[in-house]
C-alpha cells in the first residue's frame, strides 16, 4: 500500500464515520435552505464584500442569508477549511499573495504535523515503502516524506498554478439542491473551477498541479518508487483524494449545524 493509498483510506473512513448517521438531518436542512431562499429571492442583492478573504469579517448585511449553514475556517476545531466559501457568498478574485497565502496555511499549518505522524505511523505499519527500514528511523523517514508531499501539491495546486492560469483556488459551496446533486457538484470541482474572472473553466490548477507534485516527489523517494506507473498511481490518488475531500467540504456546513448548532464562523 503506497502513501496516497492510505491517506485515501484515512479520509474514506473518516468521511464514512461523519456522514452515515447524518443523511436524514442533511435532506432536512437542504429543504430548510431552499425554503429560506426562495424567501430571500425578492430582496434586493446586496452589494459584494471588500477585499478581503476572510469571510468573518463581512458585514452581516453583505454575507450569505442566515439560513445558509456557513463554512468554518476549521472542520472540527482541527482541520483546514481555509479556501471553503459559503454557499451564495459572493467574494472579489483571489490576489496571487491570497493564492500564496493559503497554499502555506495548509501545507504548514499545526495540523498538517499532526497528520502527517498519522499517516507516518500508518505507513510504518504496512511497510508501504519497504527501503526505509523499520523502527524509529523509519518513521522518521515517512514523516518527512508526508510532509513534502503535502507541501509540494498544495504549492502547486492553490498557488503556483492558479497564478500562472488565472484561477480561483478555493471551493465555492453548492449548498442547495439534492443530495446526488451536491455530490456531484463537489466531485466536478476536480475537473471544473473559477477562473479570476468569476467564469467556469477547467481546473488546470488541479490536474496539472497534482501532476507536477507528482513527478517532483521522484527527486526524493527511494529508486523503487520513481517508476512511471508509481509517479502516475500518485498523481490520480492525489486528485481522487481531493475530490473527496470537496465532498466533505461540501456538507460540512450542514453537519456543524445538524450536531454542533452553529451557524457562522466561530473558529481561528
Amino acid at each position: 500500500m503506497t502513501n496516497a493509498c492510505i491517506r485515501l483510506s484515512l479520509l474514506a473512513s473518516f468521511v464514512s464515520m461523519t456522514f452515515s448517521p447524518l443523511l436524514p438531518s442533511i435532506s432536512a436542512q437542504e429543504t430548510h435552505v431552499q425554503l429560506a431562499m426562495a424567501e430571500s429571492s425578492s430582496l434586493p442583492n446586496a452589494p459584494l464584500p471588500p477585499d478581503n478573504d476572510d469571510q468573518s469579517t463581512v458585514p452581516a448585511a453583505q454575507q450569505a442569508p442566515e439560513s445558509a449553514p456557513y463554512q468554518t475556517k476549521r472542520i472540527l476545531g482541527i482541520i483546514p477549511n481555509f479556501r471553503s466559501v459559503t454557499a451564495d457568498m459572493k467574494l472579489p478574485p483571489q490576489t496571487d499573495k491570497q493564492k500564496l497565502v493559503t497554499g502555506l496555511q495548509d501545507s504548514f499549518d499545526y495540523s498538517s504535523f499532526i497528520f502527517a505522524g498519522v499517516q507516518a505511523g500508518a505507513s510504518d505499519a504496512t511497510k508501504a515503502t519497504p527501503q526505509f527500514g523499520h523502527g524509529a528511523v523509519a518513521y522518521g523517514r515517512y514523516y518527512w516524506h508526508t510532509l513534502a508531499d503535502q507541501a509540494d501539491e498544495n504549492l502547486w495546486v492553490e498557488s503556483i498554478i492558479p497564478a500562472v492560469t488565472r484561477e480561483d483556488s478555493r471551493y465555492y459551496t453548492l449548498g442547495h439542491g439534492g443530495f446526488v446533486k451536491r455530490v456531484g457538484y463537489s466531485l466536478s470541482r476536480a475537473f471544473i473551477t473559477k477562473s479570476d474572472a468569476g467564469s467556469e473553466t477547467f481546473n488546470a490548477s488541479e490536474i496539472v498541479g497534482a501532476g507536477a507534485a507528482a513527478g517532483i516527489s521522484t527527486l526524493y523517494y527511494p529508486s523503487a518508487d520513481k517508476t512511471l506507473t508509481k509517479t502516475y498511481q500518485r498523481w490520480i490518488t492525489s486528485i481522487v483524494i481531493d475530490g473527496a475531500t470537496f465532498t466533505f467540504k461540501e456538507f460540512w456546513p450542514d453537519v456543524n449545524r445538524a450536531i454542533f448548532h452553529q451557524n457562522a464562523d466561530t473558529t481561528n
